[in-house]
C-alpha cells in the first residue's frame, strides 16, 4: 500500500487519464520481475537467449519507426520561451499537456500500468534524487531495473515528500507523427508518448539525469553533466578521478573501459571505471568537486563493440542483460551485431525480424542497436561506484573529433578560461553521418541536446560553481582524432589515451611542465609517453601544432554560434573570445 498522499494522488489521476485495466507497483523483487520477464517472452515483447551462453538474457525490438532518440519531438515546455533558450525545441506547458493529455487519454486501456519507483544515485546518498516512472511497457520495467535503483526501498527513502520527478509513459500507438517526449522543468514532470525505443522512455536517463537535473542543478548549486568518470590507480594505490564530455562517436565508452598499455599494465597501473555517460558534481566538504554516476546500468552502442575496441564493454554484456535491434542467431540462440566480428550467423533474423543473408549488403542490426547491462558486469569497474559520497575529481576533460584544428590536449589558463574551452566544443561530421564531410558542429559540453534551460544561463551556472569550489578540477581539452594530409588518424588512440591522461594528472599535481600557447597551456613533447609506439617526439610535436590561421577561421565559427544566445550570453565569455583572438593575432 502506498503511503504517500502526494504519490498516490497522482497515479490516480494519471490513471484516471490512461485507463489501465489494473495498476502494479514494482516493489524490485527478483519475483515480480522474473515473472514479468516470463510474461513479456510469452507476449512476445522479449525473447529469451540461450541461457547457458548468455545468461539471463534477452532481446528486444523496437519498432521500426522508433529506433533512436527524436530531438525534433523532443520539447522544454517552461511558462517563458526564452527560458528553454535557443538551442532547445519550446512548448507552452499548457499546451503540451493539453496536446499529450489527449493523446494520453485511454491510452492504457487492456493494459496494465506499472508503478516503478526509482533513485537516480545510491539510494540515501546526499547526490541522489528520486522518480517515479508509470508505463504500460513490461520492457521499461525491465530496463529501470537494469539502469536505475528501483523498488520499495525508493518509497522508504522518499517518505511523505512531494520531491520527487514524476515520469509518465506510454506506447499508446506507437505513432510515429504523434510521438513526444517533453519535459516540464518548473513541474518536476517528464512525458512520453507513443514511443517504445529506451532513450526516450527509460525516463531515468537522459530526461531526467540531465534535462531535468540540469534544471535543478542549476537552483540547488550543483552541476549535472553528460561526463564519463574514471579513476587511474598508481603502482601504490592511489587513484585520482578524471571526468570527461565528448560529443557522440568520440569514443566516450572506450576511454570510460580504457584497458592501460601495456608499458603502464607492466608498473602497476589500473583503471576503474564509475561511470560511461552522466556524472553528477557537487561541491565536498573538503573544497573539491565530487562525482557519481546517477545510474545503475550501462545503455551503450552495440555496433563496433568486439575483443579489440572495448573488451570490457563485451564482457559487461554477457549475462542479465538486453540487447535492442541486433541480429538473432536462430541456431544458437545468441546475438550478433556488425563490426562483432567477421562471422555472422547462418541462420539469422534481422532487427526487423526478418531472414537475413549477411551477403544482401543490407545490415543485419540497426547501426543505433544497444545494449542494456548492469553496471557491476563490467570488469573494471570501480571499488567506488557505490559509494554514496561520490569520488573527487582531479581532471575535467572535453574533446571532440577535429581533424587539423584542436591539438591532441592543451590545458585552460583558469576556470573561467576552461568553461569558455567546454563553450566551444565541437566535433567535424564524418563520413558515416548524413550530409557533408567537414562540417564543424558545436556542442557545448556536449550538452546541446541534454540541457533542460537556456544554455546561457548554463554557461552562467558554470562561471557561478567556480567562484564555490575552493579547490576546482582543473580543465583540460583533447583531441584524439588529428588527421594527415591523407586523412590518417596521426595518434593511436584507445588505450593509448592514457599516456595523455598520465601528463594531465601530473599537471593537476604540479609534477609536469608546459609551454603557454595562444589557446592554453600545452604538454612539451617529450613528457608524453611514447615508448612502445610507432611514433616519436616529432609525431607528436605535429599533434601539438596550433595553425594562427585555421583558428582564426575557429574564431569566426565562434562567434557566430555565440550570436544564437544574444544578451543570455555570459559577458566572461565575450571577454574569453576577444582575448583568444588577440593572441591568436599576435601568434602569426
Amino acid at each position: 500500500m502506498l503511503k504517500n498522499s502526494y504519490l498516490k494522488k497522482w497515479i490516480e489521476d494519471m490513471a484516471a487519464l490512461t485507463n489501465p485495466k489494473e495498476v502494479v507497483l514494482i516493489d524490485g523483487s527478483e519475483e515480480q520481475l522474473e515473472a514479468l520477464r516470463r510474461e513479456a517472452v510469452a507476449s512476445g515483447e522479449i525473447i529469451k537467449l540461450n541461457e547457458e551462453k548468455l545468461p539471463g538474457c534477452y532481446l528486444h525490438r523496437s519498432a521500426q519507426n522508433d529506433v533512436a532518440r527524436v530531438e525534433d519531438r523532443t520539447f522544454i515546455c517552461t511558462r517563458s520561451k526564452d527560458d528553454a533558450g535557443p538551442t532547445n525545441n519550446w512548448m507552452d506547458p499548457k499546451e503540451a499537456y493539453e496536446k499529450l493529455g489527449k493523446l494520453f487519454k485511454g491510452s492504457m486501456t487492456g493494459r496494465t500500468m506499472y508503478v516503478i519507483p526509482y533513485s537516480m544515485g545510491q539510494i540515501g546518498s546526499p547526490f541522489a534524487k528520486i522518480g517515479v516512472e508509470l508505463t504500460d511497457s513490461i520492457y521499461v520495467v525491465l530496463s529501470m531495473n537494469i539502469m536505475t535503483r528501483i523498488g520499495e526501498k525508493v518509497l522508504e527513502a522518499l517518505g511523505d515528500s512531494d520531491d520527487f520527478v514524476k515520469g509518465l509513459h506510454s506506447k499508446a500507438q506507437l505513432d510515429a507523427e504523434n510521438r513526444y517526449i517533453c519535459h516540464f522543468p518548473e513541474d518536476n514532470t517528464i512525458w512520453s508518448v507513443n514511443s517504445g525505443y529506451g532513450g526516450n522512455v527509460l525516463l531515468g536517463k537522459k530526461c531526467f539525469a540531465l534535462r531535468i537535473a540540469s534544471y535543478l542543478g542549476k537552483k540547488e548549486n550543483w552541476m549535472a553533466e553528460h561526463m564519463l568518470i574514471l579513476g587511474i590507480q598508481n603502482p601504490q594505490g592511489e587513484v585520482k578521478y578524471i571526468c570527461a564530455a565528448f560529443p557522440s562517436a568520440c569514443g566516450k565508452t572506450n576511454l570510460a573501459m580504457l584497458i592501460p598499455p601495456e608499458i603502464y599494465r607492466k608498473q602497476g597501473y589500473k583503471v576503474w571505471c564509475v561511470g560511461d555517460d552522466i556524472a553528477w558534481l557537487r561541491i565536498g566538504p573538503d573544497g573539491r568537486l565530487w562525482a557519481i554516476n546517477p545510474e545503475n546500468g550501462f545503455f551503450g552502442v552495440a555496433p563496433g563493440t568486439n575483443a579489440k575496441s572495448n573488451p570490457n564493454a563485451l564482457e559487461t554484456t554477457r549475462r542479465n542483460t538486453i540487447f535492442t535491434n541486433v541480429v538473432y542467431d536462430a541456431d544458437n540462440g545468441t546475438v550478433w551485431w556488425e563490426g562483432l566480428d567477421k562471422d555472422p550467423p547462418k541462420n539469422a533474423i534481422n532487427w526487423k525480424g526478418e531472414k537475413w543473408d549477411p551477403a544482401s549488403g543490407e545490415k543485419g542490426a540497426h547501426p543505433n542497436s544497444r545494449f542494456t547491462a548492469p553496471a557491476r558486469n563490467c570488469p573494471c569497474i570501480s571499488p567506488e561506484f557505490d559509494n554514496p559520497q561520490g569520488v573527487p575529481i582531479s581532471a575535467i576533460i572535453f574533446g571532440g573529433r577535429r581533424a587539423k584544428t584542436a591539438p591532441l590536449v592543451y590545458q585552460s589558463f583558469d576556470w573561467e578560461h576552461g568553461v569558455f574551452v567546454g563553450s566551444i566544443m565541437a566535433s567535424e561530421t564524418t563520413a558515416a553521418a548524413a550530409g557533408k564531410v567537414g562540417v564543424v558542429r558545436r556542442d557545448p559540453m556536449a550538452m546541446l541536446p541534454f540541457c533542460g534551460y537556456h544554455m546561457g544561463d548554463y554557461f552562467a551556472h558554470w562561471l557561478e560553481m567556480g567562484k564555490k569550489i575552493p579547490n576546482p578540477p582543473k580543465i583540460f581539452n583533447v583531441n584524439w582524432f588529428r588527421t594527415d594530409d591523407e586523412g590518417n588518424f596521426i595518434w593511436p588512440g584507445y588505450g593509448d589515451n592514457m599516456r595523455v591522461l598520465m601528463w594531465i594528472l601530473d599537471r593537476c599535481e604540479g609534477k609536469a611542465k608546459a609551454v603557454e600557447t595562444p589557446i592554453g597551456y600545452e604538454p612539451l613533447p617529450e613528457d608524453i609517453e611514447t615508448e612502445g609506439l610507432s611514433i616519436g617526439t616529432d609525431t607528436i610535436k605535429e599533434l601539438l601544432k596550433v595553425d594562427p590561421a585555421l583558428w582564426k577561421e575557429e574564431i569566426k565559427g565562434i562567434k557566430e554560434f555565440y550570436a544564437k544566445f544574444g544578451s543570455r550570453l555570459p559577458k566572461e565569455l565575450l571577454k574569453q573570445l576577444e582575448a583568444l583572438e588577440d593572441r591568436i593575432n599576435k601568434a602569426e
